[in-house]
């Protein structure tokens, strides 16, 4: 019986591997025409061998176009939100998971509401209510700042300011967050902290000895998830912002797509290019604390 089955269970295996080889090709084929066209001197919309190899493209990102400041402002925003996300859903999660209130279920399906809804049917409540605090914001700030008014509000401001921006990412990637520490720490005994305890061991030592060394695999992969996609966030930078000097990366990307009349796709696959970047560093630095986070986290 066995060897009846066997070489139709090899042919299964090999149809899956051919399929799976074609799919990863045609999800790769993208990333080689932007590699290749982000260094050809003459890259066209299909994909092709660069007719000479140039880093031109990615010279001009930098001195001509405005993408230092494109990437500074990605990277601050990003990175800032992703480091809210970090500790707000690390004492969070510890908080939700030892805590036996009643309201525990209600409030971690509450939060997840909010991942489910659609960003873009609550962006008209959600810039009222950031306009009206960035309103006030204004008429704290401006008695103060003098002539310094308008550099201080794109500092702390809530419409076209980092502070806005920042917010508004990381309450967008707080309930993920919030549930992967929430069931990392489900997963963490008690033991290690009762230890601590009879060793004498502060609230403040027990979580810089016990809880976070204990944690990192969950934070880092809360970290990851809310980076990626924070980073990937094309709508939120579009809405909020409007100063040139505040435009994000795929903000400017976008821009230098529709502002001339033949598009450059040497120039704009240098940028998307240069886009990628940071979240494939990120995804190299957490990938492992991501496996050890979905394969069960800490045992006791």
């Amino acid at each position: 019986m066995a060897g009846v089955n066997s070489p139709r269970q090899g042919a299964y295996t090999a149809l899956a591997y051919v399929t799976l080889i074609i799919i990863s090709i045609f999800c790769l084929l993208p990333f080689v025409w932007m590699a290749l066209a982000s260094v050809d001197s003459n890259a066209q919309l299909f994909l092709k061998w660069p007719d000479s190899w140039t880093f031109d493209n990615y010279i001009r990102v930098f001195a001509t176009e405005n993408g230092t400041r494109w990437f500074a402002n990605s990277l601050f925003t990003v990175l800032s939100a992703t480091i809210l996300v970090v500790i707000i859903s690390g004492l969070g999660g510890y908080a939700l998971s030892r805590s036996k209130a009643w309201w525990k279920q209600p409030f971690l399906y509450g939060i997840l509401l909010i991942r489910v809804l659609p960003s873009t049917a609550l962006l008209v409540p959600l810039y009222k209510i950031l306009l009206t605090a960035n309103n006030g914001m204004g008429s704290l700030v401006r008695p103060l700042a003098g002539e310094n008014y308008r550099a201080i509000m794109q500092m702390v401001g809530f419409i076209d300011g980092y502070l806005g921006l920042i917010i508004v990412l990381a309450t967008g990637q707080l309930p993920l967050a919030l549930w992967i520490m929430k069931v990392f720490f489900d997963g963490v005994p008690k033991d290690y902290e009762e230890a601590a305890i009879l060793d004498g061991a502060t609230l403040v030592q027990r979580i810089h000895r016990v809880l976070i060394p204990l944690a990192l695999p969950g934070l880092a992969a809360a970290g990851l998830f809310a980076f990626m996609s924070a980073w990937g966030d094309f709508l939120l930078p579009l809405i909020l912002l409007s100063s040139p000097e505040l435009q994000t990366l795929p903000i400017g990307l976008f821009r230098a797509f529709l502002r001339v009349n033949e598009i450059d796709y040497g120039l704009l696959a240098a940028i998307a290019t240069i886009y990628l970047i940071p979240a494939v560093i990120a995804f190299s630095f957490a990938r492992r604390y991501l496996v050890q986070t979905f394969s069960g986290g800490v045992k006791g």
